[in-house]
């Protein structure tokens, strides 16, 4: 079982990178082999709506640090997209990678797959942000869960936190209930 986990906050150590630590690591634990990328370290563009990987290429045409983990995507049975919420949205450095992932779509109308990944992927979205209120922002996992489900990702799940600001909240905060549910989400999926 392949693993590969995109960190989407630039802080290495905050609350969204613990909950995909545990994850990874209780994983791992489990058998699974996990690749981690930390996108803020990397030097990559957003899509350039050029086409090429519907006309020429089945595949996104730009060379740049994002292209290997497309390429890891591809091969991932789980894929965990790690984010804080920025302004009301995931990162910047999380959507960049999103769009990108156009490129795993099919031509229109050339195929009745209109993904180019394998079926059977699930991914594993983990969302913190610092509002407390649970009702505030739930539109971003509804958004990006059809977008991925666009690309064959069936089974989605969700770990989301709120009332975390501070590196640490998921320690201070006694947020046990969050590790808790991302042990257990990591178990149900490694099998």
């Amino acid at each position: 079982m392949k693993v590969v986990t995109l960190l989407g906050s630039p802080r290495v150590n905050g609350n969204t990178a613990t909950l995909a630590k545990v994850f990874n690591e209780t994983a791992e634990k489990l058998g699974a082999d996990v690749q981690t990328f930390m996108l803020n370290n990397l030097v990559y563009k957003g899509c350039q709506a050029c086409e090429i990987c519907k006309t020429k290429l089945d595949r996104c045409v730009i060379k740049d640090d994002l292209a290997p983990i497309l390429e890891s995507v591809k091969h991932a049975d789980i894929l965990v997209l790690a984010t804080p919420v920025y302004f009301a949205d995931v990162s910047s450095q999380l959507k960049t990678f999103v769009d990108r992932c156009y490129s795993y779509l099919n031509p229109y109308q050339t195929v009745p797959d209109s993904s180019r990944l394998e079926p059977g992927k699930k991914m594993v979205f983990i969302i913190t942000q610092n509002h407390p209120n649970g009702d505030f922002f739930t539109d971003i996992s509804t958004k990006y869960s059809q977008i991925f489900q666009l690309l064959g990702f069936q089974d989605n799940y969700l770990i989301r936190g709120c009332d975390l600001l501070a590196v640490d909240d998921l320690r201070t905060k006694n947020r046990e209930d969050l590790i808790d549910l991302t042990k257990e989400t990591a178990q149900k999926l490694i099998k």
